[in-house]
């Protein structure tokens, strides 16, 4: 019997979006959401958008591949959460970097998709509050 959770929270709902400005306008027109920032650097435009006071928020992204969102959970400590969760058999996809702290990402076996990250930089999103470069 596995116990203990390694996650803290659901933090982000990374959604692949084929037009990131059609979607931030609709999650935000008529869903009502509130728009945290639009960014577009490096070729790729990322939009976060706020459905509800706690979390998860959604990020609009059209450089993530795929129908499939990525359920960003986040973790007290990324090396200790890798650890404990190769213990139970999980294996790492692959690994990379948001802007909030680094990231392992997995799939389940019926193709879901998971991230752990450790905020590593916490102020980094207030920074980007605010930002608009499209829409």
């Amino acid at each position: 019997m596995v116990t203990g959770m390694a996650f803290e929270s659901l933090d982000y709902l990374y959604m692949p979006s084929r037009d990131v400005a059609a979607d931030m306008a609709w999650f935000t027109g008529i869903l009502g959401g509130r728009l945290i920032f639009a960014i577009e650097a490096m070729g790729t435009k990322v939009a976060m958008i706020e459905m509800a006071e706690a979390p998860p928020r959604i990020v609009l992204a059209d450089h993530v591949e795929g129908d499939a969102p990525i359920l960003v959970y986040r973790v007290t400590s990324l090396t200790d959460a890798t650890s404990e969760l190769e213990g139970r058999g999980w294996h790492a996809e692959r690994s990379l970097e948001i802007p909030q702290g680094p990231v392992e990402a997995f799939r389940g076996p019926g193709g879901q998709r998971i991230a752990i990250y450790e905020l590593t930089r916490p102020g980094v999103l207030a920074g980007f509050e605010g930002r608009r470069d499209f829409g």
